[in-house]
């Protein structure tokens, strides 16, 4: 059974760093391009960066050198490190594979002074 789990969100002040974590069950990571999303307050879901196969990341422009992706063959699980937040990154953030599986429920990340 396809399972995608979040966690690791918060709340936290810009210019905080933050580790979320998305766990996979039915599934390889490795075997499949992984990408974090983020749905903001009122605003559609947004793509956010992608793992390739291969280890190469993408993201786009307004997280790019901040965020870091990377994954854990071993236990299953990609990663996003956020660095350097700042208060447009608030929003509920999800993980999914290349070809989109049944969304898990997220986790929220606040930033706020």
């Amino acid at each position: 059974q396809v399972q995608l789990v979040e966690s690791g969100g918060g709340l936290l002040k810009p210019g905080g760093s933050l580790r979320l974590s998305c766990k996979v069950s039915g599934f390889t990571v490795r075997r499949d391009a992984m990408s974090w999303y983020r749905q903001a307050p009122g605003e559609e879901r947004e793509w956010v960066g992608r793992i390739d196969r291969d280890g190469t990341t993408w993201f786009q422009g307004s997280v790019d050198r901040r965020f870091t992706i990377s994954r854990d063959n071993v236990k299953n699980m990609v990663y996003l490190q956020m660095n350097n937040l700042i208060p447009e990154d608030t929003a509920v953030y999800y993980c999914n594979s290349a070809v989109l599986r049944p969304w898990g429920q997220g986790t929220r990340v606040t930033v706020s002074s």
